[in-house]
């Protein structure tokens, strides 16, 4: 399996200097800073990079299952959301909120939500996450 890369680098003091991170494939190329992450500012973040990451991870590993299941996605549609706030002296991810919409012909809603869960047990990146606190799952389905 490939190793995948992205660089970050930072230029000036935390709440008025700033920097860029971008992907080995170059398709993200992306400035950050403080405002972009504690602010209202732009930019992007780290933890709006993470629920991304996170989000296609989770869809993909629901494919995966569903098509294994025999019953392949016709869509999936998948939000996270990534909660940071004040934990002791610092920072941490508290919460990471996922949230599910799927049509898959062949199945129903109890169904799909089985399988979102294993998607959301196993993929990579919730295996990765196990030290968040609180991952949550909401499905939505779609007949």
């Amino acid at each position: 399996m490939p190793t995948r890369s992205a660089k970050a680098d930072w230029q000036g003091e935390f709440k008025r200097g700033g920097g860029s991170v971008s992907t080995e494939t170059g398709i993200l190329d992306a400035q950050y800073n403080f405002s972009g992450r504690f602010e209202s500012g732009t930019g992007t973040n780290p933890e709006e990079l993470l629920a991304a990451s996170h989000a296609s991870c989770f869809t993909m590993a629901l494919s995966v299952g569903l098509s294994q299941a025999g019953t392949p996605p016709e869509s999936l549609a998948t939000e996270a959301k990534v909660t940071v706030d004040k934990v002791g002296e610092g920072f941490g991810i508290t919460k990471i909120a996922l949230s599910v919409t799927g049509k898959v012909p062949g199945l129903d809603a109890d169904g799909f939500a089985a399988a979102a869960q294993g998607a959301k047990e196993n993929c990579p990146l919730s295996k990765a996450l196990a030290s968040v606190p609180e991952i949550t799952l909401e499905t939505n389905f779609e007949s």
